[in-house]
């Protein structure tokens, strides 16, 4: 037995408390061994601040406090000593992290909350930065789909630097989450060329940096990434040493790997034995499309072609929220306290619940979302990166949020069109020369039974799961065991260590229905960017 310990610097997992702004997250920590079996697993909560819409921060300081309990508990509970682990990884979300001299936190935070580090999510402080990036017109970008997300770190670090110049100035290393985790824990400064190369702007089959994104205000080469000699590819060993006052879990010959954006992580347990042909949808709050290939393939809208897993270039397409949106969604109705007490009074969970309505719905309607709701899913934009797309609903009746039915339509809707949404990721790739024959599927949307039949249906493909309920952290295990030399490569690993989960098989008489309705989400959509476009002829 190899025991291998991975770890994730965030889950995605929001619960409500009782303060206005503060919620929580979890970091996990997991211990596998080299079949991939799960020794035990652990996680903590961390603190996740939203001080005004669209806008979510965390502290850097809390999420590692968090990853090394979770860590030690993981390792603790599952009985293996420290002297027997032989390699560690890190998979996070894609949140900046900025450091000062000797490694202090410095702020990235509008109003003083106790914070430094910057989500994801952070759409309204990006978006204008990434346009001045877009403006550039650099060929660099049409290696993120000729677009700048903003789930992207330049954007972010160009806001910094306007917003809080004096903040910018103090700092002297700005971190993606994931490479910030391995520094904390080794003390060895390696950018992973994932990381780098999916929110930085890295030509990571070039090494290079662009050089013109920067002179129209992306801080590229700015202390971005001050240790540009530690670039090292996902399954190089970004440390095999380090100093003693860093004991904080495993034994100075351990192992470590460079880190990994979680659901990147979660893509290379789902087609890392077979990648070719295979798309990995890694669901959750948000949804993310992994799909790589032997050559560089141009999709519009989509990130990549990038150089950023072993051997193959990377195409990424995504959701920026999808179970996120769902909560958002059913919670706006009338009917939302209902769903609540008949949970806590039948110990159920809330979706549950809401499957339950659904199904009676459904027996009385066979096709409730039929002439009524249909929503466009774009909240925090387009799947395809179209900057000037919004969400919306159409089709509400006179009860949109009145009674238990209207409810159970309005949910199905939303998770249809979540489906819509990926079927449009889909058909572009593969109409840009992707040849995706096979969808797996990880995450907690596959805790949902009700969405993974709509979107087995909507795609008319059969889903593939794989039997380890956090296949996001075990993918991370697979570079810890990669780097410590005991698989020659990610494929073997993950050959060894992922075993196959249950299948949700497309229901071809459904269809029919299906294509009906994505015809009319596609025309939903190119009516919002002529809405949009009417209304930018203004300025």
């Amino acid at each position: 037995m190899l025991p291998l310990i991975a770890s994730e610097g965030t889950m995605r997992q929001q619960r409500d408390l009782r303060w206005r702004r503060c919620r929580l997250d979890q970091c996990a920590g997991l211990a596998v061994d080299d079949a991939g079996r799960r020794l035990f697993s652990a996680a903590q909560p961390i603190r996740q601040f939203h001080p005004r819409a669209g806008l979510v921060e965390q502290s850097s300081a809390d999420i590692w406090r968090a990853t090394c309990a979770a860590v030690r508990e993981a390792l603790v509970a599952s009985g293996a000593g420290t002297g027997a682990i032989a390699g560690i990884a890190f998979d996070a979300t894609c949140s900046l992290v900025a450091v000062g001299a000797g490694g202090s936190p410095v702020e990235v935070v509008e109003d003083g909350a106790p914070s430094a580090t910057s989500s994801w999510m952070d759409s309204p402080r990006r978006r204008r930065s990434g346009d001045d990036q877009r403006a550039t017109h650099d060929p660099a970008l049409a290696y993120v789909g000729g677009e700048v997300s903003i789930e992207m770190e330049p954007p972010e670090v160009l806001w910094l630097r306007r917003r809080f110049p004096e903040r910018y100035a103090a700092a002297t290393r700005f971190f993606d989450l994931a490479d910030y985790l391995v520094w904390k824990c080794c003390g060895t400064d390696a950018a992973s060329v994932c990381t780098l190369t999916c929110k930085w702007n890295y030509l990571a089959h070039e090494s290079r940096f662009p050089q013109a994104i920067p002179r129209g205000g992306s801080p590229g080469d700015l202390r971005v990434q001050a240790a540009r000699a530690h670039i090292l590819p996902l399954v190089f060993t970004a440390a095999s040493r380090r100093p003693r006052r860093r004991r904080w879990v495993c034994p100075p010959w351990s192992w470590w790997a460079t880190g990994i954006i979680d659901a990147h992580a979660g893509g290379l347990a789902l087609v890392g034995s077979s990648p070719h042909g295979s798309l990995a949808l890694i669901g959750g709050t948000s949804n993310c499309h992994l799909v790589v290939s032997p050559q560089p393939i141009m999709v519009p809208g989509v990130w990549g072609p990038a150089w950023a897993m072993p051997g193959s270039w990377l195409n990424e397409g995504g959701q920026s929220a999808a179970g996120a949106l769902v909560d958002w969604t059913v919670r706006q109705s009338e009917s939302w306290p209902l769903v609540e007490e008949t949970a806590a009074r039948e110990g159920r969970n809330v979706y549950a619940v809401l499957n339950d309505w659904t199904a009676d719905l459904r027996r009385r309607e066979p096709a409730p979302t039929r002439d009524r709701q249909r929503p466009l899913p774009d909240h925090h934009g387009k799947p395809l990166a179209a900057r000037q797309c919004a969400g919306s609903r159409h089709g509400d009746g006179a009860d949109a949020r009145k009674g238990p039915d209207a409810l159970a339509r309005l949910y199905l809707a939303t998770i249809q069109a979540l489906a819509y949404g990926t079927r449009h990721i889909v058909d572009s790739m593969n109409a840009a020369g992707h040849r995706i024959e096979r969808i797996a599927m990880c995450g907690g949307g596959t805790r949902n039974p009700l969405l993974l039949q709509e979107h087995a249906d909507v795609l008319g493909r059969d889903l593939h799961l794989v039997a380890e309920e956090d296949a996001v952290t075990l993918g991370a295990a697979l570079l810890a065991a990669t780097a410590s030399g005991h698989f020659p490569d990610l494929p073997a690993a993950a050959a060894a260590m992922v075993r196959p989960g249950g299948k949700i098989c497309a229901r071809a008489g459904e269809r029919a229905f299906h294509d009906a309705k994505y015809r009319v989400f596609l025309q939903l959509y190119e009516d919002q960017q002529g809405y949009q476009a009417s209304m930018a002829s203004l300025h």
